[in-house]
């Protein structure tokens, strides 16, 4: 294929193809609940809307010079669209959206599929998985709140993007930027190479990446000692080896002024309170207890959007499909006695991590990845991802109700992978003034994923200024 139709990905997209292992693909969930969604007009909404990102009709293919992406020569929007006509209920659609999670997608085609479910009880479900290489959750919230408008009577306005990917300039500013955080110096503006340049030059300047980190080894390694300090998580149930198969649950929506009437008695912020609940869940399910327990150390790796921080020359274009997103380690406190022990030590931990270069460099080395050998890629996940025993991503949604294709969206989930032997994922999805509870767990490591979800909102109802709740 002519590299008209090949781009060359960008290191930060590749890097997630690069970290996939069988018992974690590295593919991001995203379920809607809409109201009368049909199978015609949800075609037809894909067909105009949703393919109007061109990035959607490419596929990754492995080269020796690295990942790129190829336009699909036969692409067929209908190989990405199952309509399935059971009428589930709650509990049978936990179990249907569960098997999905653990349903490949095929490298030959375009890595995203979408599933509907227009008969489900309590309305028409919307399930997609997309491999995280095409968009991060920032990405992906941005895209569907474009094609998502705040009236079934306004079509999408602006939407869609031409697939263009330069990897040479990118790869300079990136490198530049880099050296920032590695040397402490001040911003510098972003180098930039002129004009057009051949594929294998392009490689060539991203490879420049992992050798700029070589040669300043001993700077960053400053700059990481203070996480590799810090104690691995302790042996627990919820660290065993994978067994590839997974299970995910949802809470059912929980107003978000509970949250907010939480942190205002508590002089605390919401994200603090979210974190608290999920402390307070892990903590009866890591199977030890009296002075093991005490010196528990328990890590949840956090993803943080690190758009604001980038410089011009690395940042996107608005709306289109992309990875910038960093990782923080957030000690939680499971150990905690008491409900307000556990939020105050979160609120310590976040405040001190909150001007933290962490999210940067855990980029930063995640751009490396798809230029590193492969036996050595694996010690450099483990870095960061063997220190933590969950990923916890915090998702915003819009605080109005949208539509898609004229439908009400009543509910919106949200499920990211978990990196390297980490085998519990929660998600925290806010949407239209309500919050929801997601949790997606390998057998291995938890099979009570629905009490995991009532524990959190118990830790919720028993904070300052909340009223009891159920699940």
């Amino acid at each position: 294929m002519s590299y008209e139709h090949a781009h060359l990905m960008l290191p930060a997209d590749s890097a997630w193809l690069a970290l996939e292992s069988p018992q974690n693909p590295m593919t991001i969930t995203v379920m809607m609940r809409a109201d009368g969604l049909t199978a015609p007009r949800f075609r037809e909404f894909l067909q105009i809307y949703w393919m109007a990102w061109e990035r959607f009709r490419y596929r990754p293919v492995k080269r020796v010079s690295g990942w790129w992406w190829e336009e699909a020569p036969d692409f067929c929007p209908g190989h990405h669209l199952d309509v399935v006509l059971t009428r589930f209920t709650e509990s049978s659609l936990q179990e249907w959206v569960s098997d999905r999670l653990n349903q490949p997608l095929p490298l030959y085609r375009p890595m995203w599929k979408f599933w509907l479910a227009p008969n489900a009880e309590g309305g028409a479900v919307v399930l997609l998985r997309i491999h995280h290489c095409y968009a991060d959750g920032v990405s992906l919230m941005n895209i569907f709140d474009r094609l998502c408008p705040a009236s079934p009577q306004q079509p999408p306005g602006v939407y869609g993007a031409p697939q263009t990917a330069e990897v040479a300039p990118w790869a300079a500013a990136a490198k530049n930027w880099l050296s920032q955080l590695v040397d402490g110096g001040q911003p510098k503006g972003a180098e930039t190479a002129p004009g057009k340049v051949s594929p294998t030059n392009e490689y060539g300047q991203a490879g420049e990446l992992l050798d700029y980190l070589a040669r300043g080894g001993l700077k960053l390694t400053s700059e990481l000692s203070g996480f590799l300090a810090e104690s691995e998580d302790t042996p627990s149930d919820l660290r065993r080896p994978l067994l590839g198969r997974r299970h995910c649950r949802w809470s059912a929506p929980v107003a978000l002024d509970r949250f907010r009437s939480a942190a205002k008695a508590t002089n605390v912020t919401i994200n603090d309170v979210l974190l608290a609940c999920v402390a307070a869940a892990a903590r009866p399910r890591l199977g030890i207890s009296g002075t093991t327990l005490d010196e528990a150390v328990f890590h949840a790796a956090v993803p943080v959007d690190i758009r604001s921080r980038l410089p011009d020359h690395l940042l996107p274009e608005p709306d289109t499909p992309g990875n910038y997103f960093g990782t923080v380690f957030v000690p939680l406190p499971v150990d905690g006695e008491s409900t307000l022990e556990r939020l105050y030590r979160i609120k310590q931990e976040t405040r001190r991590l909150k001007q933290s270069w962490q999210p940067g460099i855990a980029w930063g080395l995640s751009v490396c990845a798809p230029l590193i050998p492969e036996p050595l890629r694996q010690p450099l996940a483990e870095v960061f991802y063997r220190k933590a025993s969950a990923v916890v991503s915090n998702v915003p949604g819009t605080r109005d109700a949208r539509y898609i294709a004229g439908c009400r969206i009543r509910e919106q989930m949200f499920w990211v992978p978990q990196a390297g032997d980490i085998g519990l994922g929660v998600s925290i999805v806010s949407y239209a003034g309500q919050v929801q509870f997601g949790i997606v767990a390998d057998e291995a490591v938890l099979d009570d994923p629905q009490n995991f979800l009532r524990d959190c909102l118990q830790e919720l109802s028993e904070l300052p200024g909340v009223s009891p709740i159920g699940v």
